[in-house]
Formats: structure tokens, sequence, C-alpha cells
């Protein structure tokens, strides 16, 4: 791949007498949060972080007067080639960006999708993302998934977008619709693994992470509902295995949902629209954060893309007719 830039980092902080006894990768960690602790221990082990001027190893106790000097460079994490592909790039600046999805975008390269992925495009728009690990990839959307995905420009961002991701601060507010008309909104907690016969699936199972997901009504019609939802926490598949764990799959989904239903009587145009809908009717809709540089609070939002708007349009005049 085309040459990358490199960045270096060069810190030093002062070991303050409450850090007495503690070792030298948790002190760290304190002084330098901006970091990853994964991170830290390993510019500790190669001697870019030395503790008074002295490689040290990450166990080592600390007495609490000693300096710490940072001196590293960032080396190239990611060796996947840059590709032109045409990003939507609704926010950006120096530590962040903010890009809408389109359908069909794999995400990171993988067996079957060794090219062409949301990363290669990444890459072409910002090479020094070659730096960042995943190319600052912090969440993921499903392949046929739309909306909103939020990537670190710089390893503070990188870090503090992962901690908000860990500790739920994250908002991540999303748009489906579901087969079958609820009569409210419910929170589903349950844990969520991979499926015990199928290894390409996801299922609810006691030995699964813990997994919630919240979702209220926004619009109902004659066989389906159209709901807004929020994730707690982001396993692999889980708005997708939740809904369907609750008898309401979502329109659309070839792995959960089953063959597609209609209400009795629908119309043409339904039957028409449900049945060429190639994909899981959800949109990443809205993403807030903490902006890792300012501290401030920045909320992202973006419309429905045409194939899920059409189907509520589609669903609207369905129930017009009745």
């Amino acid at each position: 791949m085309g040459q990358v830039l490199s960045e270096k980092i060069q810190l030093t902080a002062e070991v303050g007498p409450e850090f007495a006894g503690q070792r030298v990768d948790q002190v760290a960690a304190e002084l330098f949060s901006t970091y990853s602790r994964s991170r830290l221990q390993s510019w500790i082990k190669s001697g870019a972080l030395t503790v008074d001027g002295k490689q040290a190893k990450p166990k080592d106790k600390l007495t609490g007067h000693e300096t710490l000097n940072l001196d590293a460079e960032l080396e190239q994490e990611v060796e996947d080639e840059p590709e032109a592909i045409d990003l939507d790039v609704v926010y950006e600046d120096d530590d962040l960006l903010v890009i809408n999805k389109p359908t069909g975008l794999v995400v990171h390269p993988a067996a079957g999708h060794a090219a062409g992925t949301l990363l290669n495009g990444l890459l072409h728009h910002a090479p020094s993302l070659a730096n960042m690990p995943r190319a600052g990839i912090v969440h993921r959307l499903d392949r046929d998934t739309t909306g909103l995905m939020v990537v670190a420009k710089t390893l503070e961002a990188h870090a503090s977008l992962v901690n908000q991701l860990q500790d739920k601060s994250l908002y991540r507010e999303y748009e489906a619709i579901a087969v079958g008309v609820m009569t409210g909104g419910a929170r589903v907690d349950a844990p969520i693994g991979r499926h015990p016969s199928d290894r390409k699936r996801q299922a609810v199972t006691e030995s699964g992470k813990p997994a919630v997901t919240n979702y209220r009504l926004i619009e109902r019609y004659r066989g389906h509902t159209r709901i807004k939802v929020l994730l707690e926490t982001g396993r692999t598949h889980q708005i997708r295995v939740h809904m369907a764990h609750v008898r309401y799959p979502l329109v659309g989904d070839p792995t959960y949902g089953g063959r597609p239903k209609f209400p009795a009587g629908a119309t043409p145009e339904l039957r028409d629209a449900i049945q060429a809908f190639p994909r899981q009717a959800l949109h990443a809709r809205k993403l807030g954060l903490v902006h890792p540089r300012t501290g401030d609070y920045l909320e992202v939002e973006c419309d429905l893309p045409d194939d899920f708007m059409g189907l509520v349009l589609a669903m609207r005049k369905d129930l017009e007719s009745e």
C-alpha cells in the first residue's frame, strides 16, 4: 500500500506519592489514560515507555516519585490496500469521522470479502488510519444493515470511543420494521452466543454474553410495526436475534426472519415491496457520543435509506386501503 505518515508521541508524567506500590502498567494507564492498557504494556516492554529513563517491566512496582517518559512512534497496523470507495461521510474532524454505511458494504476484510470493504475505503479516504487498530473502526454494522458508524482517527479518540462503548454511554438508536403488530415496546434482556448447531448464526443461549435491547413503537401497520431500537450492549446480530426471540423478526431478515409474511388482503404494492426487499429492515439512525477532544456531546442523525422508506410508504398505503 502507499506511504503512511508516521506519528510520534512524546509525553512525560510525574508519578505522585498516591501511586506508591502500584505496577508500572497500572500507573501508566492512569497517567496516559488516552491510550489502551494493552498498547501501554507493549510500549513498556519495547522500552518506548521508561521509568526515570530506564526500561522497566509492566509488573514492576513504583515508589511514587518517578518520572514516566513516553517516546513512541505509531506503527502501521493495517496491511490492507486502500480502495477508492464512495463513502457517505456525514461528519468529520481531526479526531473522528462518522459515515452513513450503505447496504451491501462489508465492514472488515474476511474470507469471501478480501477487498471492497469499508476498511479499504477508509484507508483511501484517510491514509493515516493505517496506523490505527482496525483502521479506527470501533464497532460494526452487518453487511446489509445501513446507517451510522463512528471511526476514530487518533489513538486518543480510539481509547475514548472504546470506553464509551464499554460503559454504555455511546448512544445508538436504530429504526426497524418488524413482522407482527405490537401493542407496546419492551426491554429484551437475554444472553446471546453462537448458535449450538449453526456457527454462522447467533442465538439466545444461557451460555451467551449479556445482551439488552430496548424497543419502542413508532408506527403500527396492518401486519407490521415500525420501531425505534436502543442498544445497551453490542453483540453480533443483537437486534435481529432479540426481535426474532420475542417473535417479532425483522422484515427481510434472511437469517432469522423466515419466509415473507403479508397481512390478509394486502395490497399488491405491499406484497411486491416486501418480496423485493432484499435485506433486514434495520437502519442505524442516530449516534450520540462525548467528543474525545472537546468533551462536548456530539449527536449525528441520518435519514432512512430509499429502500427502507419505500417499505414504510407501501405499509402506510396498505393501512389506508383497509
